[in-house]
């Protein structure tokens, strides 16, 4: 597969991307083994962005492996600096089943009581939400009301 042409411009902006990130592959000294090569490709695929660290003396080696990684993953080789090198591909969307059936998740929500004292810290209390309750300004927790149906709309069916 052919790698991923960028622009300058995008691969400096890529460069400044990847400055505060750790190394998430190491190659060793038996080089670019099959299971470095499937290391990187589940980083890229999760991350998007990865830094590589190479123990290799020989820069030429490693200048190698970058365009040999970028070539058989289908990744762009954004900077190989020291023993460092980066790659960069874009992360595939993943879709998302929509069920239409399912109501809200309960989600736990704080409260904080304050004391009629100005003084004294507020309790802080966590209750859970469900998806048919709805917390009041007062922090209780009430069902939904149940919606009234129309005489007119009855009488229809």
């Amino acid at each position: 597969m052919p790698q991923i042409q960028l622009t300058p411009a995008q691969r400096k902006s890529h460069r400044a991307d990847a400055h505060h990130l750790s190394p998430v592959v190491f190659i060793g000294n038996d080089g670019l083994t099959p299971a470095v090569t499937k290391e990187a490709d589940h980083a890229l695929k999760a991350h998007g962005l990865i830094k590589i660290r190479v123990f290799s003396d020989d820069r030429n080696a490693r200048e190698a492996m970058l365009h040999t990684l970028a070539g058989d993953l289908n990744a762009a080789p954004i900077q190989h600096i020291g023993k460092l090198l980066v790659l960069w591909r874009p992360i595939e969307d993943k879709p998302k089943d929509i069920d239409e059936d399912r109501g809200a998740a309960p989600r736990d929500v704080k409260v904080l009581k304050f004391s009629s004292r100005g003084g004294q810290r507020p309790q802080v209390k966590t209750v859970r939400v469900l998806g048919n309750q709805r917390l009041t300004p007062g922090g209780t927790v009430k069902r939904a009301k149940v919606l009234k149906k129309s005489v007119k709309k009855s009488q229809s069916h």
